[in-house]
């Protein structure tokens, strides 16, 4: 895509067009956000003039934007017509009162105070209904098949008609969250309800029916079929709802709300792919793709051009920088999301979306000190931010006090019930609090919020694992391995929980899953080693002892053979990484693997062997290596003997004196000695050997 003067223009009209018109009708997260991208667009080129020399005011006066005038003569009358009506129910709408906002434009029809001489606290003898219940009760959210629903509006413009029943969904909202009152609270279990959504959905739909009888579709702004979508998925109707966002983006494309909200309907990558041709051909759909692809933890070539192409566009965008940060920290590549986080927040020192997610990669990293200053800097922006809870909370739980950041994350819950992060980071805390059931409560809300988190998949496999619940555990780490197939510990908790069901070759097989997804990560850390290559790589020794004992519970004393030498083997070098162009998707053996190793091998005498050692270099939480050696280096360093790799000399020793090899049997055991590791095995084994040496003498 190519961006001309006139483009970047263009771009700049309908920025300031869609910044403008979402202010006016209170979606103020969308219009901060055309604003900052409207401040980071490339400047259309001027020719310099002299500061000091005399110039017309006319020459000042900036184009008027065409984008701002309303095109439907109609819809400019009635907009004429209420201005000040509009002013009144926008300034009510920005002090909160909603429901005075509302009025302005739809009075209630009946008093909502009786006048009658009854008690206000006294109960009504008529039994309460939920509106979320019933069948004709829930058609709203369905969309009404069985007959039409009349338009029960009156004759205003669009924008007003936005504003008041934005305003009733917002009161909705807020009555719902005070009868909710505590966060995990006896309330909080999804009980309460938005009460406006059943009328705002038989209206809604009403209007739009009344609008397509008149052939008026096409002077659809796309607001009020946003505002039906989001009614939608409250109600769960998410296909109805995909149909509406897709027309509500095609007549409002830079309205950043839309698409955030379709974002929320894609669970995969195939549904994009599904999407993906019946979006318009703008730079928002580039920007989308984009944005989903980093929700869905897709790091590809393609995404990396068109993240290029847009930061070429907005070359000081702080998204678009946090969307290329979030893409390396969902790849692992927590140093440079880390200098992306920290360049945005020495331009931006009060900025404070997406800061959870930096104090997230800090806490990983185990930065106490620079977490601690960012804690320090949130919190003198703004101690009342989600954003700010959340970075506390991380702060107190690497002091590992659980009980402070459980208390924070509370407080980020309290201010927005569906902020992600808070949800998942408290089951966390609960994990390590060991309050599981509650830990389970948490990551369900986080799901319930954001089914693509496959940290809050992976914490409730972990907490239903710890009660020994392996069917559910399966169930949900499968989840996690889906959204997360590259992540090697994906794969070890689902083989571990194949194995304790007693399904063995399907642990096997997970496991190794386990073993190519840690072969997806080239050394420095980028994924998507280039195919085919030669490189050399430390595999995973805990995971290639667990297959082999998978092996050894099978009777194949071969395969599990074969895998303790290759267990073996990281002590001195990895084994070749995985060819991604094969067929299959997995190692199919240990031996075939073992016969393209050249190191460790039984030919090697013990010195040798010893003489390549190195001190074993720290590793990740997902077994991947990190070392400040080359990449090169890197390939032929080994982890040196560890517990793992002790056990697997052990049973290799064990395995030889079964089979007779005494010679290889020795050489084994004494090693051992040497390691300083499973010493008095060791030393048994070693005077059996001289046992049976002497026998045989």
């Amino acid at each position: 895509m190519e961006f001309t003067e006139a483009t970047i223009q263009d771009l700049n009209y309908r920025f300031e067009d869609a910044a403008i018109k979402c202010s006016e009708r209170c979606l103020y997260q969308s219009a901060k956000w055309a604003a900052e991208m409207l401040d980071s667009l490339l400047p259309v080129g001027h020719e310099d003039t002299d500061p000091e020399s005399p110039m017309d005011v006319t020459d000042l006066a900036p184009a008027i934007n065409p984008y701002l005038r309303t095109k439907d003569l109609e819809e400019a009358a009635l907009e004429a017509q209420e201005a000040h009506k509009y002013l009144l129910a926008k300034s009510y709408f920005d002090t909160r009162e909603y429901d005075r906002c509302a009025a302005v434009f739809l009075p209630p029809k009946a008093p909502l105070i009786p006048f009658s001489m009854t008690s206000p606290n006294s109960k009504s003898k008529q039994p309460r209904t939920n509106p979320m219940k019933g069948k004709d009760k829930a058609s709203p959210f369905q969309g009404s098949k069985g007959h039409a629903t009349k338009n029960p509006y009156p004759k205003i413009s669009q924008k007003s008609l936005f504003l008041a029943l934005y305003s009733k969904y917002m009161a909705g909202e807020k009555r719902k969250d005070e009868e909710t009152e505590m966060v995990l609270g006896p309330a909080d279990g999804g009980m309460a309800v938005n009460r406006e959504l059943p009328d705002l959905a038989r209206g809604l739909e009403g209007w739009l029916a009344e609008q397509s009888a008149n052939g008026l579709e096409e002077q659809g702004q796309g607001w009020l079929e946003y505002l039906y979508a989001v009614v939608l998925l409250k109600g769960r109707n998410e296909e109805l709802a995909k149909t509406w966002l897709i027309r509500s983006v095609h007549q409002n494309p830079f309205h950043w709300g839309a698409w955030q909200e379709l974002n929320d309907l894609l669970g995969s990558t195939e549904d994009l792919n599904q999407i993906l041709p019946h979006l318009p051909e703008n730079v928002m759909t580039l920007i989308f793709h984009v944005y989903c692809s980093q929700e869905l933890y897709q790091a590809t070539n393609a995404t990396d051009k068109a993240l290029n192409e847009l930061e070429s566009l907005f070359p000081t965008s702080a998204f678009l920088q946090t969307q290329r940060a979030l893409l390396y920290y969902h790849n692992k590549e927590f140093d440079e999301a880390s200098q992306i986080f920290t360049q945005i927040l020495t331009t931006s020192p009060h900025r404070l979306d997406s800061l959870d997610h930096f104090s997230n990669i800090l806490y990983v990293m185990g930065e106490r000190p620079k977490l601690a200053f960012v804690a320090q800097v949130a919190t003198a922006t703004d101690k009342f931010r989600p954003e700010t809870c959340c970075v506390v909370g991380n702060y107190y739980s690497l002091k590992s006090e659980h009980e402070k950041a459980v208390m924070y994350f509370r407080r980020a819950l309290t201010l927005d019930r569906n902020f992600l992060s808070a949800w998942t980071l408290m089951g966390h805390e609960y994990i390590e609090m060991k309050n599981t059931h509650t830990a389970i409560e948490s990551y369900r809300r986080a799901v319930d919020v954001n089914r693509k988190d496959y940290r809050a998949w992976y914490g409730l496999g972990q907490a239903y694992e710890v009660l020994d619940m392996a069917f559910y555990a399966l169930f949900y780490y499968q989840r996690a391995a889906a959204l997360q197939p590259y992540d090697p510990k994906m794969w070890q908790a689902v083989g571990s929980c194949y194995a304790k069901m007693g399904r063995v070759e399907q642990s096997i097989q997970a496991l190794k899953r386990a073993l190519v997804a840690g072969s997806y990560y080239a050394d420095d850390g980028v994924p998507g080693a280039s195919p085919g290559s030669n490189t050399r790589k430390i595999l995973d020794p805990e995971t290639l002892h667990q297959i082999a004992t998978l092996y050894e519970r099978l009777d194949d004393e071969e395969e599990a053979a074969a895998y303790m030498e290759l267990t073996l083997q990281q002590e001195s070098g990895g084994a070749p990484v995985h060819d991604e162009n094969s067929d299959d998707d997995d190692y199919s053996s240990a031996s075939e693997i073992a016969a393209h190793s050249d190191e460790g091998s039984e030919d090697d005498d013990g010195a040798s062997r010893r003489r390549r050692r190195k001190p074993r270099p720290r590793t990740s939480s997902f077994g991947m290596q990190h070392d400040d050696s080359t990449a090169s280096d890197a390939w032929h360093h080994g982890t040196g003997p560890t517990a793992t790799t002790s056990k697997a000399r052990l049973w290799l020793a064990q395995s030889a004196l079964r089979n007779g090899d005494l010679e290889r049997a020795d050489q084994l055991a004494g090693e051992l000695c040497q390691d300083g590791m499973e010493v008095e095995e060791a030393k048994a084994l070693m005077r059996d050997i001289r046992a049976r040496r002497e026998d045989a003498d």
